[in-house]
């Protein structure tokens, strides 16, 4: 592979048991089923991490497994708003400003993405494709209860095999909106507020002070955006564009897709009117 040569790697040091068969034959046969994957070809994937930081002469390589992200979620009278940052990265390394965390499984569901971009990617897609069988087999919609837990269940077949995802799913169906956090371990968790990633921990005290369930619509859109906007400025894994979505009765909306940059210049300008 073409990235494998730029980093330095032998292919038959990353997929030893992988180089045993014929390439196009486990290609072919680990996307026949994609709710059945092909387990990693290493003896124990969660720890065989560590073989990506070295090459095969020791030298360490330039682009890191390590990533950040901050996403926040939380529930109050109106309805459910989710807000992410879009910086990708490996490491060190900035891969994308514009990344979209925010998948948009169906009109009345919502995912947002923390980990692996690959691994949350994928099973979104997943879980989209069975959130539309199941609509098309029993005539109604699929609850926000019932899709966590698909993904939840999905995630846990494949516990300790190296996935890395920590994700948000919400959604309103008849019970009203509804927030549940889902990560690779198979764990779920129903809450009304939840912020996920390297600078959740900068989100949360800004969203803890601010938040109250009976929030209007824009002071609820502006404490995501001031939580998402405080984790990009103390952590330098978050960055680039600040979406807000708000999940309503009728479905999603997208609220504001603004740049961190610009929301800098607005606080502090802010802060600085305040001091006169």
């Amino acid at each position: 592979m073409a990235l494998e040569s730029l980093l330095g790697f032998d292919e038959s040091f990353l997929k030893p048991t992988a180089m045993k068969i014929d390439p196009k034959e486990y290609d072919v046969y680990n996307f026949k089923n994609e709710m059945c994957l092909a387990p990693p070809p290493m003896a124990n994937p969660l720890s065989a991490k560590v073989n990506f930081d070295t090459d095969e002469n020791g030298k360490m390589v330039k682009i890191k497994f390590d990533h950040g992200t901050t996403t926040l979620g939380f529930v109050y009278n109106n309805g459910v708003v989710l807000a992410v940052d879009s910086r990708s990265t490996g490491g060190k390394y900035i891969g994308s400003q514009s990344m979209k965390k925010v998948v948009e499984i169906n009109q009345y569901l919502l995912g947002t993405m923390a980990g692996g971009a690959a691994d949350c990617v994928y099973w979104d897609r997943v879980l989209a494709k069975q959130c539309r069988m199941y609509e098309l087999r029993n005539k109604e919609r699929i609850s926000t209860a019932a899709a966590s837990k698909l993904m939840s269940n999905m995630a846990y077949s494949y516990k300790d095999m190296g996935l890395s995802m920590g994700m948000m799913i919400c959604g309103w169906d008849k019970r009203g909106p509804s927030l549940y956090y889902v990560d690779s371990e198979g764990s779920r968790t129903k809450g009304k507020v939840f912020s996920v990633g390297s600078g959740s921990v900068y989100a949360f005290g800004v969203l803890d002070s601010g938040y109250r369930p009976d929030l209007t619509d824009e002071e609820a859109y502006e404490l995501a955006r001031r939580s998402i906007y405080h984790a990009t400025f103390r952590d330098s894994y978050s960055g680039g564009l600040i979406r807000v979505y708000h999940m309503k009765e009728g479905g999603w909306e997208v609220i504001s897709v603004q740049d961190c940059m610009d929301l800098h210049y607005k606080y502090e300008a802010e802060k600085a009117q305040g001091k006169k």
